[in-house]
């Protein structure tokens, strides 16, 4: 029987906040696939089907933005749902460049309610 679920993979080097993610779109009734970073998803197993990304700007290594751009320059049309901690104008300036159609600096995701910061979503075609 074939799976009709989407699969959504979550890409963050924060471990907390990308298992946050993970369950709360299993709980919507999502797949979640998780990597730790760029390049765990790059060597991801390419049988696996992926619907949508959500991924993390301001990664350890390759940034989102880096792997987004070479996602965009392999053909991939992969809709790709940027998040960031670290919403400036540079960054938004950068994420604009690879298509990003939306950053919104409301408090859509937040990380641990300790640190205070406040994380903008850009969604990119």
């Amino acid at each position: 029987m074939e799976n009709l679920r989407r699969t959504v993979a979550v890409v963050d080097d924060d471990a907390s906040l990308r298992r946050s993610l993970g369950r709360l779109l299993n709980a919507y009734g999502f797949l979640a696939e998780e990597y730790a970073s760029a390049e765990a998803f790059l060597a991801r197993d390419p049988k696996t089907a992926i619907d949508c990304l959500v991924l993390d700007i301001d990664l350890s290594g390759m940034s989102g933005i880096d792997l987004q751009r070479r996602l965009k320059a392999e053909g991939t049309t992969l809709p790709v749902i940027f998040i960031t901690a670290l919403e400036t104008a540079f960054v938004k300036a950068e994420a604009e460049k690879g298509g990003m159609r939306c950053l919104s600096a409301e408090a859509i995701f937040r990380s641990c309610a300790d640190c205070g910061h406040q994380q903008g979503i850009g969604i990119v075609s």
